[in-house]
């Protein structure tokens, strides 16, 4: 088959109006058509009243050689030759999956995968779908009685700390807009086999030509179930409510360290030469554990900052204009950065359109924030992460070495506890008095959506100063962007502090960790990935290091 890219048509095209436009850019006759697919849709939204979309599709026709021919595409020769009106033709890229590996008839022991968020339920799926049956431990609990204890918290200030917004089936991305695409790069486009994945377990089939894809909450809660019993069908076993609490670790005559199992909660100790670390970003005691093992675990940048919520037909109407509203192009949304005079640098994070503002704290006497939207996406509010960057550097007055990341998170999180009132409601303030450094005492035109609540006042000893200084500046400057984004009554809502891992569990380029053999870091809390598209991805190619390892040590012991 042919791909074709960067076919262009107006919003409200006719049907037909596709269609035309493969003819025409191949130069074939109509009867030489046999079929096409869309692989992608886009939009261009530049020039607000005159949105264009952009189609890539996949066309079946008998002229293919013909066309390669004119267009001295020689199979693999060429990746793409442009077409007269600027697009262009390819060969279409083959997006199957192919297994690495097939499990030997006797596996010495069982692969343990340590997390069951989109890293860990894709490398557990993988290494089932291979043949190895893995066993996954999740400290929470099952997706639907996880999502009770959430509202538990979100509805009667009850914060379970080993069933939340962080931890327990799906991962934190089952609380989130359910955003499914990345700037990774993929050759071996492993991307399509999680959304194949997601599509065979529920997901909008849309979600495999968007060029935006989502999910959303409720959708995620029965495709993570879907998941789950596959494993299973496959061999693979899960327990929920089984926190790891120690790595047992031998060092062989070499001086090489050797996984060789875990030690949870209760004391059982599980045997296995394979564990995937897919910890998630909060598991800090887990961190901690890892780093007193003798683990190799180094700081990482992350930012910290808050949540600014907008009416979303702002948003709306601004990115859009008359055509705000379409069928097509949903709710909008944005992405925005500025580099400020202090050396810091400010940009949006996770925004979620037609959303709202969630609870996501792990540990008592914190309060977090994140953001998560519906499907639909058709709540009254945009929300979206507005954060400033730190690097190690910035870590040396809460404390030393690699962790030191987590007691600032901590220090903050406490911090916001405490203005908030100590109980998990959460400090706000109107962008409007923020920029004023004044504190704010009543609600404008934009209601919070943060559950169990947000008290008004000031936000200035909720960040670092370097941080609130970068805000401050940043957010005028993103009103050039978007007309009204630093509107007076715009609501911030602190603090947001769980943008990426503060710590980086090295592995080196065979997937092992760096200093302790059988072990695979992975996913957001190895600093790895971040997002379910790229966790579930950084899952496939650590589960594929584990079978491609263990058939190697089969062999060798054959």
């Amino acid at each position: 088959m042919l791909r074709l890219t960067d076919l262009k048509l107006p919003l409200d095209h006719p049907e037909a109006a596709l269609r035309e436009a493969i003819l025409a850019r191949l130069g074939i006759a109509a009867d030489e058509l046999a079929g096409y697919t869309v692989a992608k849709r886009s939009y261009d939204a530049r020039r607000r009243g005159a949105i264009v979309l952009i189609y890539s599709v996949d066309v079946d026709t008998p002229r293919e050689a013909d066309i390669l021919r004119r267009l001295q595409l020689d199979g693999e020769a060429a990746e793409f030759a442009r077409a007269g009106d600027g697009g262009k033709v390819m060969i279409t890229p083959d997006t199957n999956y192919k297994f690495v590996a097939r499990a030997p008839e006797k596996l010495p022991l069982r692969p343990l995968v340590i997390g069951m968020g989109p890293c860990g339920l894709f490398a557990a799926l993988v290494l089932a779908q291979m043949g190895f049956r893995p066993i996954v431990l999740e400290r929470g609990k099952a997706v639907r009685e996880r999502t009770k204890d959430t509202w538990g918290l979100w509805r009667k200030k009850v914060l379970n700390p080993e069933s939340n917004v962080q931890f327990g089936e799906g991962g934190a991305g089952t609380f989130s807009d359910g955003k499914l695409w990345s700037q990774i790069s993929d050759p071996k486009h492993y991307g399509r086999k999680v959304i194949d994945e997601f599509v065979k377990a529920g997901a909008p089939e849309e979600i495999a030509y968007v060029s935006k894809p989502h999910i959303g909450t409720f959708r995620l809660v029965s495709m993570v179930e879907q998941m789950r019993a596959t494993i299973e069908s496959l061999g693979g076993e899960i327990r929920f409510s089984q926190r790891v609490d120690d790595l047992l670790v031998e060092t062989d005559s070499a001086g090489t360290r050797h996984v060789r199992g875990v030690t949870l909660e209760g004391g059982e100790q599980l045997r296995a030469d394979h564990v995937v670390l897919a910890l998630g970003h909060s598991a800090r005691d887990t961190f901690a554990m890892l780093h007193g093992r003798g683990v190799f675990v180094e700081a990482k940048p992350f930012s910290i900052g808050f949540r600014i919520e907008h009416p979303q037909s702002l948003i709306d109407t601004a990115r859009f204009g008359a055509q705000a509203g379409h069928p097509l192009l949903g709710a909008a949304d944005y992405k925005l950065v500025h580099h400020c005079r202090n050396g810091r640098s400010v940009y949006s994070f996770c925004m979620c359109p037609g959303g709202t503002v969630v609870a996501a704290a792990s540990e008592p006497g914190r309060v977090v924030t994140n953001g998560m939207s519906q499907y639909s996406r058709n709540e009254r509010n945009a929300n979206a992460a507005i954060v400033c960057g730190i690097t190690p550097e910035d870590f040396a007055p809460y404390g030393q070495g690699p962790l030191a990341g987590i007691e600032l998170q901590r220090h903050w999180e406490a911090r916001a506890f405490e203005l908030g009132g100590g109980e998990y409601e959460a400090p706000g303030q109107l962008v409007g008095d923020f920029l004023k450094g004044r504190a704010s005492s009543d609600f404008g035109t934009v209601l919070p959506s943060y559950k169990p609540g947000v008290r008004l006042g000031d936000l200035a000893p909720s960040l670092p100063e370097y941080a609130i200084a970068a805000i401050r500046e940043a957010l005028p400057a993103f009103e050039k962007q978007i007309r009204g984004f630093a509107m007076h009554d715009a609501v911030l809502t602190g603090v947001e502090t769980r943008t990426s891992s503060p710590v980086r569990i090295t592995r080196g380029e065979d997937g092992h960790s760096l200093n302790t053999r059988g072990l695979f870091p992975a996913g957001e809390g190895a600093g790895y990935a971040g997002g379910i598209l790229s966790a579930g991805v950084d899952g496939i190619r650590t589960a594929e290091a584990v079978a491609l390892d263990i058939v190697s040590r089969v062999a060798r012991a054959a």
